[in-house]
C-alpha cells in the first residue's frame, strides 16, 4: 500500500470514528460517505477533482439550499451538517449547566481543539490561540506589538480593510509610519511582489505585513520568498491568511512568518465566528494581549483567549470541521476548487467584454475569482444575478480593483456554474 493511499484511509479512519459512531451525522449518510472517500482512496487529486459523483455525496453532508446558487463562500462558508449538529449538541449540554459545563468542563477542552488546529496547521500547539475571526487574530497583533513613534510597517493598499483601518488607527494613537504598496493585479511572477517589498524597507522598518491571498481576486503572494527579505534582522513578519487556511495545500512553518492569523469560518467550514492565532513562540511574551490577561500568563499563548464568557459549543464544533477537511483531504479540496473555478471562466470568457482581473497559473490562483464586462456596471450585473436568478455573487469596488467576485466551495456543482454562466449570458445580452 502507497503511503499515500495509507494516510488518506487513516484520515477516513479519523473521519468515521468522529461521524458514523456518533449522533453529529445521520448514519446512513456517514455509510455512504465512508464507502465513496474509500472508493476514491487511490485516485489522484486531480482526477477526483473532476469525479463529479464523489463532490455529490459531498453535498449530500451539507444543508445548503437547492433554490440558490452561492457564489460568495469568500465572504463565509456554510458549514457541513456534522458541524452544526455538534454545535447544537454542545450548546444543549451547556444549557444544562452553564457555569459548569462551559467553565469547569469545556474550558478543559479548550486545549483538544488547540492541539487539533495545531496538528491541522503544522505548529506546536503551544503556540496557537483560538479567536473569533481572522480581525481578532490580526490586530491582537496590530495593537499588541511594542512599536515606537517612527517605526515603520510595510503593508498594501490591496489588503482587508480591517487591517487597514487598524494600522491607519495605530498610525494616529502611536505615529508609527505606514509604507504603503500599491499592486497592479494580476501577477503571475513571485519576482514582482518581492520586489514591491524590498523596495520599501528601510532603516526605520519593523514589520511587513503580507495577505497570502488577496481576498478581492484570489491572487496568491509568495510570503515565503517575502518573509526571507527579513531575515537576519529585526524586521518581523505578519500574515493574513483568512483565505488561504484550509484552501491551499501548506502548513504555517511553511510561510517563514512570526505571526499569521486566519478565520475558520471560511474554508475550514467551522462555525461562524470562530479564528486561529498563531504566534512564534518565543515573540509571545512580547505582545500585548487585546484584552487584559494575569501577569503569570505573559509567556503563555493562552493570554490571548482571555475573552471573558465565550462560546464553548462553537469552540468545540472546530474538530468535526477538522475532521470533514481531512477526510476530503486538502490536495483534493484545493484541486477541486481550482477545477471549478476554472469551468466556469473557460464558459464565460466567450462573453462580450468579459475581462478576468485574477490569475490563472495554479502557484497564483485558488477559489476565488474576479471578472467585469466592459462598459457594464458590475453592481448592476450581481444585483441582476441575484433577482433574476437567485445566484448569490459580490460586487468588488476597491481600489484599482472592480469587477464581481466568484467563489465557489466544495458543496459547488459544475451544473450550479453552468447555470450561473447561463443566466450571466442573458443578462450581458440584454
Amino acid at each position: 500500500m502507497s503511503l499515500n493511499r495509507r494516510k488518506f484511509l487513516g484520515q477516513i479512519g479519523r473521519f468515521t470514528g468522529t461521524f458514523a459512531f456518533s449522533s453529529f451525522l445521520q448514519p446512513a449518510l456517514a455509510r455512504q460517505l465512508e464507502a465513496a472517500l474509500h472508493e476514491r482512496a487511490g485516485m489522484s487529486p486531480e482526477s477526483c477533482a473532476h469525479d463529479e459523483d464523489f463532490w455529490r455525496q459531498i453535498r449530500l453532508a451539507y444543508t445548503v439550499s437547492n433554490s440558490i446558487i452561492d457564489l460568495n463562500n469568500g465572504g463565509v462558508s456554510p458549514q457541513a451538517r456534522a458541524v452544526q449538529e455538534a454545535q447544537a449538541h454542545y450548546n444543549r449540554l451547556c444549557n444544562e449547566g452553564p457555569s459548569f459545563y462551559m467553565w469547569r468542563h469545556l474550558d478543559r477542552r479548550r486545549n483538544v481543539v488547540r492541539q487539533r488546529l495545531a496538528e491541522l496547521a503544522g505548529c506546536p500547539s503551544h503556540s496557537i490561540a483560538i479567536t473569533r475571526n481572522a480581525s481578532e487574530s490580526l490586530e491582537t497583533i496590530i495593537f499588541g506589538l511594542p512599536l515606537q513613534a517612527g517605526d515603520e510597517v510595510v503593508l498594501s493598499k490591496q489588503g482587508y480593510p480591517n487591517m487597514i483601518h487598524a494600522w491607519q488607527q495605530r498610525a494616529r494613537r502611536d505615529g508609527i509610519v505606514l509604507r504603503w504598496l500599491d499592486f497592479e493585479l494580476p501577477q503571475e511572477n513571485g519576482d514582482y511582489f518581492v520586489k514591491q517589498y524590498q523596495s520599501a524597507i528601510g532603516p526605520r522598518t519593523k514589520l511587513l505585513h503580507v495577505t497570502h491571498v488577496i481576498n478581492w481576486t484570489g491572487q496568491v503572494l509568495p510570503v515565503a520568498r517575502i518573509a526571507q527579505l527579513a531575515e537576519g534582522s529585526d524586521i518581523e513578519v505578519l500574515v493574513d491568511g483568512a483565505h488561504s487556511f484550509a484552501q491551499l495545500e501548506y502548513q504555517i512553518p511553511d510561510l517563514a512568518c512570526d505571526y499569521f492569523g486566519t478565520s475558520l469560518h471560511k474554508w475550514l467550514g467551522a462555525p461562524f465566528g470562530t479564528g486561529l492565532l498563531y504566534v512564534r513562540p518565543e515573540k509571545i511574551k512580547k505582545v500585548y494581549p487585546l484584552f487584559a490577561a494575569p501577569e503569570q500568563d505573559e509567556a503563555n499563548i493562552r493570554k490571548f483567549e482571555h475573552q471573558g464568557t465565550r462560546s464553548s459549543a462553537v469552540e468545540q464544533a472546530i474538530i468535526p470541521a477538522i475532521d470533514f477537511h481531512e477526510a476530503i483531504g486538502t490536495a483534493r479540496k484545493q484541486s477541486r476548487l481550482r477545477l471549478l473555478k476554472n469551468y466556469w471562466i473557460e464558459a464565460a470568457r466567450s462573453l462580450p467584454g468579459f475581462r478576468l482581473h485574477s490569475p490563472r497559473q495554479s502557484e497564483w490562483d485558488c477559489a476565488i475569482a474576479l471578472f467585469s464586462i466592459d462598459g457594464q456596471d458590475s453592481k448592476k450585473i450581481s444585483q441582476k444575478l441575484w433577482i433574476q436568478h437567485f445566484i448569490h455573487t459580490v460586487a468588488i469596488d476597491w481600489e484599482n480593483i472592480h469587477g464581481i467576485r466568484v467563489s465557489p466551495n466544495v458543496y459547488t456543482l459544475r451544473s450550479d456554474l453552468d447555470r450561473f454562466v447561463k443566466a450571466l449570458r442573458s443578462i450581458v445580452a440584454t
